[in-house]
């Protein structure tokens, strides 16, 4: 496996530190503040623009690297993608640039050229509000709750409990460009902002340029959490649906001549239900309970005992004090400037290595700590905190799973405005036994719910790509409900709608509305910001002034991929 080589290693981005306890997560505020890292070449991170103004993201296109090999059919000559260097990103930037397909490894962020590349990569999310455990999933959980509270070490995995389950496959860009980026900080921070000839065409485009805004806001999906089961949702399968059951073969399926059979777990449940109700008679002083309230108690009863256990039952639950384990889950900024991260990189790094050898069979020199840092380290993202956001601000994280005091897993995600994104696993290969993948997945979405309560639109799990045509990468489909993103108008479509489709064809169009069309394309060309010698400028003026032959090819692509809305708020470098 060959990692990237970024320019520029991340700054520091300090940030709140996370501990659980009895299972919940506990937020407690560091030390937020901006400065050097101190490691690996890293140097200070600044935010572009005038004094007190929000940071802008600034990027370098690297266009199209076709024909590199594919890490999960081994295709040599496969794959297809575009990339760009994120030297900054704000949280808000990368959210849309993730609703429109792209991802990033470390600083460097790529989208795979869906129609054209050997296996295509459709972006997945779970409605974390709405996820109901499977019967594997309860196994893990199981699994580990008796580990912890018990000592039992169960060995067997189950065929269906995928190990590395919501790891991206580091070789899926290949980290196509390994040259570092020779732009030096001071270029990439602009002095001065040029509006000439762009202040018409933005009073001419204000009602379109809000409407299209408006329109993505509404395709993050942040709104579309649990449907009423009555209430149709657009693009979800009729309810009303007939489904034919075939007839059983002859000495085969139920004696339809003999009552059905019950399960053992029914019977007591039901008389469970019956003791319950004859007791709560018998507390009105011998008087009866109308019939109506009796039915009342009844139902009652019944839906709180039927209800499904959910990850928070497996997770928050009190151990006892003789508990031969203890399992700390701590969310930490990605920064040497907090206590945290910097106290415990060293042995998250020497985890990294071993995970590394041992499962994707690196060797040391590919998988070292400037390795480390370059790939699960760096991040573009800008630290945010907003009034309605989460306590722990947005930004990305590392969230450590420490037992007995030692790390033994590390899941690195980005908190955006509408989702947790996974980004990578790694964990202590001695520890499979308790398919930390399967684990720190139900966790991440458990941990999803848990902002959500603070901040209302954060209410998606994003697993990254869902490969189909891939069968080890088919697991993530395994965490309902889930939407595949359209690769050509980017919307969201039930997965159970993707898979007939995508059995026929590696590549689908999941839209089937044939009139539907991108809404966020690019309309004007003009409107692109530039970051151009320091000055921002729209790219209708950069043309004028730029010497030399056209860009025009490579600003339209990349306009084109990453849309209207985001090639208007970030900024393209330009030397």
């Amino acid at each position: 496996m060959q990692l990237q080589r970024t320019g520029e290693a991340s700054s520091a981005r300090p940030g709140t530190a996370c501990t659980s306890e009895g299972g919940r997560l506990l937020l407690a505020p560091s030390r937020r503040g901006r400065g050097r890292a101190g490691r690996c070449g890293a140097g200070t991170r600044r935010r572009a623009g005038p004094a007190g103004a929000m940071p802008a993201a600034v990027v370098e296109y690297k266009g199209w690297k076709e024909g590199y090999r594919c890490g999960y059919c081994a295709s040599e000559r496969g794959k297809v993608s575009a990339g760009m260097w994120a030297h900054s990103m704000t949280v808000q930037d990368y959210q849309d640039l993730i609703d429109r397909g792209w991802r990033r490894s470390g600083k460097y962020v790529y989208k795979p050229i869906m129609n054209q590349t050997c296996c295509p990569q459709y972006t997945i999310r779970c409605q974390a509000l709405c996820f109901q455990t499977s019967k594997s999933h309860k196994k893990v959980l199981k699994k580990m709750l008796k580990f912890i509270s018990k000592g039992d070490v169960s060995k067997v995995v189950s065929e269906d409990e995928p190990m590395d389950s919501h790891i991206e496959e580091v070789v899926a860009c290949n980290f196509a460009y390994k040259s570092e980026s020779h732009v030096s900080q001071s270029e990439l921070t602009p002095l001065s902002v040029d509006h000439t000839e762009g202040v018409e065409n933005e009073d001419k485009d204000t009602g379109e340029t809000k409407e299209e805004v408006n329109v993505q806001k509404v395709e993050s999906g942040s709104l579309q959490i649990c449907a009423d089961k009555d209430t149709p949702v657009p693009g979800e399968p009729s309810r009303s649906a007939k489904i034919v059951h075939a007839p059983p073969k002859p000495g085969k399926g139920a004696d339809l001549s003999k009552p059905p059979c019950r399960k053992a777990k029914d019977i007591r449940k039901e008389r469970k239900l019956q003791k319950l109700l004859q007791n709560q008679m018998c507390t009105f002083e011998g008087s009866p309970l109308q019939a109506g309230d009796q039915v009342f108690l009844l139902q009652n009863s019944k839906s709180k005992t039927n209800q499904p256990k959910t990850i928070e039952d497996f997770v928050f639950v009190s151990l006892p004090d003789d508990a031969p384990h203890k399992l700390e889950v701590r969310l930490v900024p990605v920064s040497f400037e907090d206590p945290q991260f910097k106290s415990s990189f060293n042995q998250s790094a020497t985890l990294f290595a071993k995970y590394q050898m041992a499962i994707h069979k690196d060797t040391p020199s590919e998988c070292g700590e400037n390795e480390f840092t370059r790939f699960l380290c760096d991040s573009p993202l800008e630290a945010e905190n907003a009034p309605t956001g989460p306590e722990c601000g947005y930004g990305s994280f590392h969230q450590q799973y420490w037992l007995d005091g030692k790390i033994i897993a590390v899941g690195v995600i980005d908190i955006l405005p509408y989702c947790v994104s996974s980004v990578y696993l790694y964990y202590d290969p001695d520890y499979s036994f308790l398919s930390l993948g399967v684990y720190s997945a139900l966790r991440e979405i458990a941990f999803t719910r848990q902002l959500h309560e603070k901040a209302p639109d954060l209410c998606f799990y994003y697993m990254g790509f869902y490969i189909h045509s891939c069968p080890k990468m088919r697991y993530k489909g395994q965490y309902r409900p889930s939407d595949l993103l359209c690769p050509e108008t980017y919307v969201w479509t039930p997965i159970e709608q993707c898979l007939p489709l995508l059995e026929h064809s590696k590549y689908c169009r999941f839209n089937q509305d044939v009139k539907a069309v991108d809404e966020g394309r690019i309309k004007e060309l003009g409107r692109v910001r530039v970051l151009h010698k320091r000055t921002v400028m729209p790219y209708s003026m950069y043309k004028k002034r730029r010497k030399g032959p056209s860009d025009e090819a490579s600003v339209q692509q990349y306009a084109s991929l990453v849309g209207q809305t985001c090639s208007e708020r970030m900024l393209l470098f330009r030397s």
